[in-house]
């Protein structure tokens, strides 16, 4: 994913240290770091809290886009209205969910309980459906 460097890059030129911004998360220093070396996948509420904090969209910090278009805050995830959406969009594009469990190396009960908003999507499942069907996680995630 690409979103590490550009959380790093953004905490840089606004002067904040990776202990600041555990602080805000409430994570330890380490995990954080973690977080911007992609060695560890963030969760999704920290990535949008840290969206919010740095008013940025998360196609931007994924970087599907190079514009920042962030306009509100981004809302608490709803699970069953992702579920939805997921749904509409794999059925759209014609896309059945054992071929999105084979692209996202996860089993079509994943798929169905992401759809069913039994649990929300983890943010390596939601960068790359959003990559590899170039759809927007802030469409996604926006309910």
């Amino acid at each position: 994913m690409n979103y590490g460097k550009v959380l790093e890059q953004i905490r840089e030129r606004i002067g904040y240290t990776k202990n600041d911004i555990a602080k805000l998360l409430k994570i330890d220093k380490s995990l954080y770091g973690r977080y911007e070396n992609e060695t560890q996948t963030i969760p999704l509420k920290h990535l949008i809290t840290l969206a919010n904090f740095y008013k940025m969209t998360l196609d931007y910090l994924f970087g599907f886009s190079k514009e920042n278009n962030y306009k509100s805050p981004i809302k608490e995830p709803d699970k069953l209205k992702i579920g939805k959406k997921l749904k509409s969009i794999r059925k759209f594009k014609k896309i059945t969910q054992a071929s999105l469990a084979s692209l996202l190396n996860t089993t079509q009960s994943v798929i169905a309980d992401y759809e069913r908003g039994r649990y929300l999507i983890s943010t390596a499942f939601l960068y790359a459906i959003c990559k590899n069907y170039k759809i927007s996680a802030d469409y996604i995630i926006n309910s």
